[in-house]
């Protein structure tokens, strides 16, 4: 399957049981988990940076990303599975 398979172009999400599902979503989320692992990033963008994990959890879930990926990272393995 190619990314146009499951998201053409011009639509932007799909919804999967129940979950909507945005392009980008995924990308969007390891940008944020280095910028929440990175002591050098300032505070207030590390807490920006796990607000919006922490948003993105049901549509990763939904689209089985932690099925196939193990996060290494023990502090942010620890976030994820807080929530």
């Amino acid at each position: 399957m190619k990314a146009q398979d499951l998201l053409p172009d011009g639509q932007n999400q799909i919804e999967r049981n129940g979950t909507v599902i945005r392009k980008g979503t995924v990308g969007a989320f390891l940008v944020n988990a280095k910028a929440w692992g990175d002591p050098a990033v300032e505070a207030d963008r590390r807490a920006d940076a796990e607000r919006d994990i922490v948003e993105a959890l049901p549509a990763l879930r939904e689209l089985g990303l932690f099925d196939i990926l193990e996060v290494r990272d023990d502090r942010l393995r620890a976030l994820l599975d807080a929530h």
